[in-house]
């Protein structure tokens, strides 16, 4: 298993921790890179108007669309790292 992934399914871990519940931008973004670094790019169709959460979560995914897993994946763990130093 390479260093990155061991890493990332680490962050994965520690983003359970957390103490408080981070902002929706976080969460979004935490998904985001979460789909980006496990999937790749974004794929299906877009959700309907009236199913907001899952919308919102399909174009924050989608706006990283080019952005290879690998780096992905070091984003998710460095936002795992900032988020528990501020939430705890």
């Amino acid at each position: 298993m390479s260093d990155l992934k061991a890493q990332f399914e680490q962050a994965q871990k520690d983003v359970r921790k957390l103490t408080k519940k981070p902002s929706n931008d976080d969460l979004l973004a935490l998904y985001s890179l979460f789909k980006q670094g496990s999937d790749g790019d974004v794929s299906g169709s877009r959700p309907g108007m009236l199913n907001v959460v899952d919308r919102a979560k399909f174009d924050a995914w989608a706006k990283l669309k080019g952005t290879k897993q690998d780096a992905a994946q070091k984003q998710y763990i460095a936002k795992v790292a900032e988020l528990l130093k501020k939430l705890g």
